[in-house]
């Protein structure tokens, strides 16, 4: 079956002969005024411009031809730009948040004053009779025992475990945590350990202090782990009984452990004893 294009080529190509032939019959008299010369004339100029047309048309044929090629190569490239720009936009989100928590513990590192060491949150101890993480410093990079461990948020905990290139970080939620602690209004004082449902309770505040919720509580300094006025939480609930002389106070920490990603643990540089 023949198409449109195949016919238009043989149309064309039967045109071209027989216009070759009248032109040939034309040239053995170069200046036909009359007889058999300008009947060649008067037939061939019909099928000249039947040719020039149809070759005008197949090249516009071809070249739109050309075009919708490249029209369509050209909408491939932009469908797969489009299709992958979603992946973009959320690599550039990821890596917009990274770069805001690592420069906000950059100038946490900062202002310490002191050398410290930047840590990635690796995994987190499954257990529910214990409130720890993992992290990707050991050892090998100057962490030990003992280290205390702070986010720019605020306190996170005290490191318990190493080896050559891990720590195992004990949070101040877990129940075995002890920080000394000021309520920063009243300056009342007491000990932050870990409570239930992620929040902690500082114990052996005295009943005579006005703690109010929404009170800050800071690190005081005295345990010689923590430095002095590091955040930990805000007061989120206050009870005094009838009995006893300590109230009973509960406090939310400003970290959100669930969602902690980075952290900077501070070598403690202990003095040597004096021989």
């Amino acid at each position: 079956m023949f198409t449109k294009q195949m016919a238009l080529i043989i149309v064309l190509i039967v045109l071209i002969t027989l216009s070759i032939l009248l032109l040939q019959l034309s040239s053995r008299q170069p200046y036909p005024t009359h007889g058999q010369g300008r009947w060649a004339i008067a037939v061939v100029a019909p099928f000249q411009n039947m040719i020039s047309s149809a070759s005008r048309s197949l090249r516009d044929i071809w070249e739109h031809y050309f075009y919708l090629i490249n029209v369509a190569n050209e909408n491939e490239a932009l469908r797969y730009k489009a299709q992958h720009i979603p992946a973009l936009e959320h690599s550039y989100e990821e890596l917009r948040q990274a770069n805001d928590r690592l420069r906000k513990l950059l100038s946490l590192s900062e202002n310490l004053a002191k050398p410290s060491i930047a840590a990635q949150v690796v995994g987190k101890d499954p257990s529910p009779w214990f409130q720890t993480v993992l992290v990707d410093k050991g050892r090998e990079d100057g962490v030990e025992i003992g280290h205390p461990v702070i986010h720019p948020l605020g306190i996170v905990g005290i490191v318990v475990e190493v080896t050559g290139h891990y720590a195992k970080v004990m949070l101040i939620t877990d129940p075995n945590s002890a920080v000394d602690a000021l309520v920063q209004k009243s300056r009342a004082r007491g000990i932050i350990k870990g409570g239930t449902s992620g929040y902690c309770v500082l114990n052996y505040v005295m009943r005579k202090y006005d703690i109010n919720v929404g009170d800050t509580i800071i690190s005081s300094g005295m345990d010689g782990v923590f430095p002095k006025g590091m955040p930990i939480g805000q007061v989120a609930g206050v009870e005094k009984r009838e009995a006893g002389i300590f109230q009973e106070v509960t406090v939310a920490p400003y970290v959100d452990f669930e969602r902690l990603e980075e952290v900077l643990i501070v070598p403690i540089h202990k003095s040597p004893n004096p021989s």
